[in-house]
């Protein structure tokens, strides 16, 4: 009976470890797809494509939606319901913004809340680098290090600098 008993013990904390771990792939895969999109956006700024830009945006906002929070930590909880409010306004706006000049203020404020998410979350399964526009005196994400200015697109495409790199999270 003791034999069951100590079986039937492991079992269950096998199973209950299984599905946290699948929990925290399913949050850390969500968290990357709000990455992915955001790139998405940012290329399009860079691209000066007003129109892709829109759509783009419409990608993220649904990524920025599908996080499941009750799959993540405490801690990253805490950071996520924080920002993805601030993320959602941003995503929001530029989807229904007027021209890619608006798109662009808000992008600024995108990016700075996404830049705390990746960094406090540290669920990135790619390399994600930081960039800086002294002329804008703003930064952006982006997942190469090769500086492509989403604040001035074409006019100034190599404006900036990589200001810091945030390595994939660890698995």
């Amino acid at each position: 009976m003791k034999i069951i008993k100590t079986a039937l013990l492991a079992l269950t904390f096998v199973v209950i470890f299984t599905q946290t771990k699948a929990q925290d792939a399913t949050a850390s895969s969500a968290v990357n797809n709000v990455i992915t999109a955001y790139f998405g956006v940012k290329n399009a700024l860079t691209a000066d494509n007003y129109a892709a830009t829109k759509s783009e945006s419409k990608d993220l906002l649904a990524a920025i939606n599908a996080v499941p929070a009750d799959k993540l930590t405490t801690d990253q909880k805490k950071l996520w319901t924080a920002y993805s409010e601030k993320l959602q306004f941003d995503s929001r706006h530029m989807s229904e913004a007027p021209g890619i000049d608006h798109q662009r203020e808000h992008f600024t404020s995108l990016s700075k809340n996404m830049l705390e998410v990746v960094k406090g979350l540290k669920l990135n399964t790619a390399t994600v680098y930081q960039q800086y526009c002294p002329m804008k005196k703003a930064s952006w994400l982006s997942e190469s290090a090769t500086v492509k200015n989403p604040f001035y697109g074409k006019q100034m495409l190599t404006c900036g600098k990589v200001t810091e790199t945030l390595a994939p999270a660890a698995k």
